[in-house]
C-alpha cells in the first residue's frame, strides 16, 4: 500500500516531489484564510463603526474593503482548484503504483476470495479515501499551526468563562478540551463499527463472487443459494445502520451544540462589552478553525472506520503475497 508508491524510483516525482507541493500549496492557502480572518475582524469594525456613527464612513472606504477580500478570495480559489486537480493526479497514481505491485504478484493471488475485487475495487477505494482523509488531516494540521496562535492572542481579551471564572486564554482551553471529549466519545461509540465494516466487505464479496461464477456455471448461483448469500449481506447491513444511528445521534449533536461553544464562552466578555462586533467574529472564526483541526478525527471517523477495513483486506493480501513469497524457494530447491 506504501512502499509500492513511496520506495518506488518510477514514481519519486510523484511520491516526493508531489507531495512538497500539495504541501506547500496547502500551506498556502491557509496563510490566505488567515488574511481572511484578519478582514473580518477590520470589516466588522467598519461596519459597526457605520451604524454607530452614520456618515463617519464613505462608501470608497465600505468598497475598498469589499474589493480586498474578493481579491484574496479570488486567489483562493484559483489555488484551491490547482491544488485539488494535482491532488488527484497525485492519487491516482499511488493507485496505479498499488494496482501494479498486486498485479505482479498475480500468479500468488487469483485463489483467493475476492482477489479481483481487492486489486480493482479495493486500491481505488483506498485511493479515494486517502485523497479525503491526507488531504483534510494535512489541512487540520496547518490551520492549527496557522491559527491556535491568533486564537491564544485573541483570548487575551477574554478575561473569564461562564461559571468557571477567569482562565487566562480560555478559548484555547475551551476548543482543546471539547474536542478532546468529542473525540473520546466518538471512539468509545463507534468502536464496533470498524469489525461490521470489514465483515460487510466480506458478505460482499462472497455474493459478488457467486454471482460471477453463475455466469459460466449452470450450478452455481442458484435463487436459495442467492438468497442464503444476500441474507448474509441483509443481516449484516441493517446491523451496521443499528450502530450508525446512535453514532449519528450523538456525533450531529455534538458538532451542532460546538456552534454555540465559542458564543457560550464569549458570554460574559460580550455582556461586559469587553470587545468590538469585528474583534467578536475574528474570535469566532478562529476558534472555529482550531476546534476543527482538533475535531479532525470527530468529523472524519465514518471515513476512517472505512480506510481501516479496507487496510485489513490489502494487508492480508499482502502477507499473502509475502508468504508466497518465502514458500517459493523452498518448492525450487525441492
Amino acid at each position: 500500500m506504501f512502499r509500492s508508491f513511496f520506495m518506488s524510483k518510477r514514481w519519486l516525482g510523484w511520491s516526493i516531489i508531489g507531495s512538497a507541493v500539495i504541501l506547500f500549496a496547502t500551506w498556502y492557502k491557509v496563510g490566505l484564510d488567515v488574511q481572511i480572518n484578519d478582514w473580518f475582524g477590520t470589516f466588522y469594525n467598519l461596519i459597526q463603526k457605520a451604524l454607530s456613527t452614520p456618515g463617519s464612513i464613505t462608501m470608497a472606504e465600505y468598497l475598498a474593503q469589499l474589493s480586498t477580500f474578493a481579491t484574496i478570495a479570488g486567489l483562493y480559489v484559483v489555488i484551491g482548484v490547482i491544488t485539488d486537480f494535482l491532488i488527484k493526479h497525485y492519487v491516482f497514481r499511488w493507485r496505479t503504483a498499488m494496482t501494479d505491485f498486486y498485479t505482479a504478484h498475480w500468479h500468488s493471488l487469483r485463489g483467493i476470495e475476492g482477489a479481483s475485487q481487492r486489486v480493482q475495487e479495493d486500491t481505488m477505494r483506498f485511493a479515494r479515501i486517502m485523497e479525503v482523509l491526507g488531504v483534510s488531516f494535512m489541512r487540520s494540521v496547518m490551520t492549527l499551526i496557522a491559527f491556535l496562535p491568533i486564537l491564544w492572542t485573541l483570548s487575551a481579551q477574554v478575561k473569564e468563562l461562564p461559571w468557571i471564572g477567569p482562565v487566562n486564554q480560555a478559548l484555547v482551553w475551551v476548543a482543546i478540551v471539547f474536542a478532546l471529549a468529542g473525540t473520546v466519545l466518538m471512539a468509545a461509540i463507534g468502536i464496533k463499527l470498524p469489525g461490521l465494516e470489514f465483515k460487510n466487505q466480506r458478505v460482499e464479496a462472497a455474493y459478488r463472487k457467486e454471482l460471477v461464477y453463475g455466469e459460466d456455471d449452470r450450478q452455481r448461483a442458484g435463487p436459495e443459494q442467492l438468497r442464503l448469500l444476500f441474507g448474509n449481506v441483509r443481516r449484516n447491513y441493517f446491523n451496521l445502520f443499528f450502530h450508525y444511528m446512535y453514532f449519528d445521534v450523538a456525533k450531529w449533536s455534538y458538532l451542532q451544540f460546538g456552534m454555540l461553544v465559542p458564543y457560550v464562552a464569549l458570554g460574559p466578555t460580550l455582556i461586559a462589552g469587553g470587545i468590538t462586533l469585528g474583534v467578536m467574529q475574528q474570535i469566532v472564526r478562529a476558534f472555529g478553525r482550531v476546534e476543527g483541526s482538533f475535531q479532525y478525527l470527530v468529523t472524519s471517523w465514518p471515513t476512517i472506520i472505512e480506510l481501516i477495513s479496507i487496510y485489513k483486506r490489502l494487508l492480508a493480501f499482502e502477507r499473502h503475497i509475502r508468504n508466497a513469497a518465502s514458500v517459493a524457494p523452498l518448492v525450487t530447491a525441492e
